[in-house]
């Protein structure tokens, strides 16, 4: 597979800044990065996104996956951000951009940092399957929370911001985080499209809530678990169910609620 050419544009994840305490003492603290990012396809603009700038190349990849605007990654020559423009080009072969009825139809959803999903991804969900025979133990569950209880990460160091992780078993393969929970899914996405990783012995977690837009997308990478220390959505429950997916909520230390996909899990 031919994969496009990328820079490696990430930005500094956080900076300090001094604040003041109850005290009246100044105290020097370390706040979470915030940066637009114009996404142009073909010289096309599409949308911006708020991003932490941990990973932009992956970023714009997972959202050109997700939001079905570009269907092969071989389709792509480049991604290239620029960060003194506050943009990243990406160059198609066909260098057509866009078609514009593929942009007509955007749903405002509930995520922060993006949330706008092209087209009816919805209409697409029945021809979504995952595999049937894919296993979680309750035990590899509580080993994956316990490996994210210590991950290092930007929140613990400034808060302000969602991690996602996909993991193997209680292995975590990749833990991105950024100002919305819709930017790190896609991240992870586009590192898996660049990786060739399959998602069907893989877990998805996250620290946000379980919208339908987080289901769909976990969905759209193949991966039939999905776990949160959150909530969930009535219509992100009604969708993992008819996809027969995994979701577990409320996820943290030995306590957790599954919600569906119940024969996927064993205790």
């Amino acid at each position: 597979m031919n994969r496009p050419l990328l820079t490696q544009a990430a930005r500094p994840l956080t900076f300090e800044i001094d604040a003041v305490n109850e005290r009246g003492e100044i105290v020097p603290t370390a706040i979470a990065g915030e940066h637009p990012l114009t996404i142009y396809v073909d010289k096309q603009e599409i949308v911006t996104l708020m991003t932490l700038g941990a990973a932009p190349e992956a970023l714009t990849l997972g959202y050109l996956r997700n939001q079905r605007l570009i269907g092969k990654l071989s389709d792509i020559v480049s991604v290239q951000v620029d960060w003194e423009v506050n943009a990243v080009a990406v160059v198609t072969r066909h260098g057509q951009g866009i078609a514009a009825e593929r942009l007509e139809k955007r749903t405002v959803t509930t995520g922060c940092g993006q949330g706008t999903i092209f087209g009816d991804l919805m209409a697409e969900i029945d021809n979504i399957h995952l595999p049937a025979t894919a296993m979680l133990a309750e035990v590899t569950l509580y080993g994956l929370l316990d490996a994210v209880r210590h991950h290092e990460s930007i929140y613990k160091q400034a808060g302000a911001v969602h991690g996602c992780a996909l993991a193997k078993g209680a292995e975590i393969l990749m833990f991105v985080e950024d100002v919305g929970r819709h930017n790190a899914v896609d991240a992870i996405a586009g590192k898996m499209w660049l990786d060739e990783l399959d998602g069907g012995d893989k877990i998805f977690y996250t620290t946000g809530r379980l919208t339908s837009e987080m289901v769909i997308k976990t969905a759209q990478m193949g991966i039939p678990f999905l776990v949160s220390r959150s909530g969930l959505t009535q219509m992100g429950w009604e969708i993992a169910s008819k996809l027969g997916m995994t979701m577990i909520g409320r996820a943290q230390g030995k306590h957790y609620l599954l919600f569906s996909g119940a024969e996927r899990f064993t205790r």
